[in-house]
């Protein structure tokens, strides 16, 4: 994995080979066989209102377990990063289709520290995910079309690359539409565990269950 920029200093850094693509792909592969067809399927979307201008297909992670080997296995690996002991609040996968935009905004509380993963785009056409450089004091439920003259950097992702950033205290979203036939994403999200947002993590979240084997 190669880092690109400071999290400590811009609120946010490019992590480039986060996982192999092989991987990555190979998630994509089984997920989409889990679900019923061999093809991504673009029924039974979820509606977004407000951040996406249209519905998108979304899987929460508390309804595929296979996700959270991503959420809690790169929970140490993120809390280094981060320069804090973290704990995981939620996931979820999600298809863009073309055309599709995500307005500006910045998330809810359990999205204290943020990992935006690129799984694979159909047509291999990088889709940028555009950060704000202006630190938020909190969150912000306000949704714009851009930036609204606000400096900004756009992340260019190939599969297997992620962006961490902070996703309550910095604005983002991806404004230019979806080049490809669609793109597949998994966005994973942690709090501080002694943090101001703790609480929003699940109550599961303090200690493994134990395992136990009769």
């Amino acid at each position: 994995m190669e880092i690109i920029g400071s999290y400590d200093k811009d609120g946010f850094a490019h992590l480039k080979s986060l996982i192999d693509p092989s991987l990555a792909r190979a998630f994509l592969r089984n997920l989409a066989r889990d679900l019923g067809r061999t093809v991504l399927p673009m029924t039974g979307k979820e509606s977004r209102p407000g951040v996406l201008k249209g519905p998108a297909l979304q899987v929460h992670g508390e309804n595929y377990p296979p996700m959270k080997f991503f959420l809690w296995g790169l929970t140490p690996l993120v809390s280094q990063l981060v320069g804090r002991e973290l704990v995981p609040t939620y996931d979820l996968f999600r298809v863009y289709r073309a055309g599709d935009v995500c307005r500006v905004h910045s998330d809810r509380e359990a999205c204290e520290h943020s990992v935006s993963l690129t799984l694979d785009y159909s047509d291999g056409k990088v889709w940028p995910l555009q950060i704000g450089r202006l630190p938020l004091p909190g969150r912000q439920k306000r949704l714009s079309e851009d930036f609204e003259g606000e400096e900004h950097v756009s992340v260019a992702m190939e599969p297997g690359d992620a962006v961490l950033y902070r996703g309550i205290h910095r604005r983002h979203g991806r404004t230019a539409p979806n080049p490809n036939r669609w793109s597949a994403h998994v966005f994973l999200h942690w709090v501080e565990r002694d943090g101001a947002y703790r609480d929003q993590a699940p109550a599961e979240s303090g200690e493994p269950a134990p395992v136990n084997f009769g």
